[in-house]
């Protein structure tokens, strides 16, 4: 079963110094306070389910399903069952209660409930990262649960991402990579530019570029940037953001860089991370923004 994927655009304005004069935020490492807060609220709140099921079992269900006291906001909490049966739900997923969901993927093809159940055979606890309608907005968003296994249960509590991690930037870029491995360049460098070719996720894209010209092959926020010369590309430091790719992938076939550009999503100059790689004559990569 495949969840019906949304369709997002993404919208990215070409930094040059006339245009942003403002300083790259200083990376974090660690995600937005946001996301800090957020997952420490899921932790509380999945803290409170774990005790509740401890003290009364499997009867604690149809608390989770129904009263406010778990549930913050956007949170809510979850229970699958060891063979992969969704046993309670908070929220929008209290449609599958009831159903087997180990089969189940997200839109972008990734099987997380089967994720969660193989990290749970084997430890108590762990954190999956998918993608989910949120509630709030009516969007399909970047989500991380965390769960614990009690038993035979898993109980789960997750929150929405506001912003791509580094985790889910890997994971597009080894995608990306794969395409153009199994469908070639051609159709590969296609697939990044449409906006329906499975490689835009709301602050996430692929791009590609020539490593002879240096020229965008591809990119899939800011089409227009086809064909354009990379080597003029700078952030509002001066950093040759394109040819500072170029001699990385060169010199070790893969790596990362760090530089300002503005997020699509938020609108703000933020420092961005990105993965790059050497497939053939191309450089692909994927990056995500650190604030």
């Amino acid at each position: 079963m495949k969840l019906a994927p949304v369709a997002s655009l993404c919208v990215l304005v070409l930094m040059t110094p006339a245009v942003l004069a403002a300083d790259p935020v200083p990376a974090s490492g660690q995600g937005s306070l946001v996301q800090r807060a957020d997952e420490n609220r899921s932790l509380r709140l999945l803290d409170k389910a774990v005790a509740r099921f401890r003290e009364i079992g499997d009867a604690a269900f149809d608390e989770f399903n129904r009263a406010p006291q778990f549930t913050d906001r956007e949170l809510y909490v979850y229970v699958l069952g060891t063979d992969g049966t969704m046993l309670a739900s908070g929220g929008s997923s209290v449609v599958l209660v009831g159903r087997n969901v180990a089969s189940m993927q997200d839109a972008a093809g990734k099987p997380f409930f089967r994720e969660m159940l193989d990290i749970a055979a084997k430890s108590e606890a762990g954190r999956v990262e998918y993608r989910w309608l949120n509630r709030v907005d009516s969007r399909e968003e970047p989500k991380v649960t965390l769960f614990r296994k009690v038993g035979e249960r898993i109980i789960a509590v997750g929150y929405y991402v506001p912003r791509a991690t580094p985790a889910q930037a890997k994971e597009l870029l080894n995608r990306a990579v794969a395409a153009v491995k199994e469908k070639g360049a051609p159709a590969a460098v296609a697939a990044f530019n449409a906006l329906d070719g499975g490689f835009v996720q709301d602050d996430l894209y692929v791009f590609a570029i020539d490593l002879s010209s240096q020229r965008f092959l591809a990119h899939g926020a800011m089409p227009k940037l086809v064909g354009s010369d990379g080597r003029a590309v700078r952030d509002p430091k001066g950093k040759a953001i394109v040819a500072d790719m170029v001699n990385i992938v060169s010199r070790k076939g893969e790596g990362e860089l760090d530089y300002a550009w503005r997020n699509p999503v938020t609108d703000k100059l933020e420092t961005k991370h990105s993965f790059i790689r050497r497939v053939d004559d191309m450089l692909v990569g994927v990056g995500y923004y650190t604030r």
